[in-house]
């Protein structure tokens, strides 16, 4: 079984800097990409930025330049450097992860983190 855990999430002050960690572990084939997303109070949940298993990275238009996603030297994980943060930063924040499970059909399947919370505040 596939699981994702996430931690580094918590209280910051406006322009402070967290880093987000993301492993996932059990019976895993392959990662084709690991994200970070994040949902606030009564809003969807968005992507915050992805990278793929080649290293391809992609970002939200709002933490462009202020966030940067990485992959660990420790085998299937993913961090979330994020710096400048705004109280507009407050959210969940979930890992994401496509992957192929081993002893399956070998499919691509999406899984979830149970989330982090990120409170920007003064």
């Amino acid at each position: 079984q596939v699981q994702l855990v996430e931690s580094g999430g918590g209280l910051v002050q406006p322009g402070g800097s967290l880093r987000l960690s993301c492993a996932a572990s059990g019976n895993i084939f392959r990662i084709n990409a690991m994200g970070w997303y994040r949902q606030a109070p009564g809003k969807q949940r968005e992507l915050v930025a992805e990278i793929t298993s080649g290293g391809t990275t992609n970002y939200a238009d709002s933490v462009k330049g202020r966030f940067t996603i990485s992959r660990g030297n420790v085998k299937n994980t993913v961090y979330l450097q994020s710096n400048s943060l705004k109280p507009e930063d407050t959210a969940v924040y979930y890992c994401k992860a496509r992957l192929v499970p081993g002893g399956r059909d070998y499919g691509t399947y999406t899984y979830w983190g149970q989330g982090t919370q990120v409170t920007v505040s003064s």
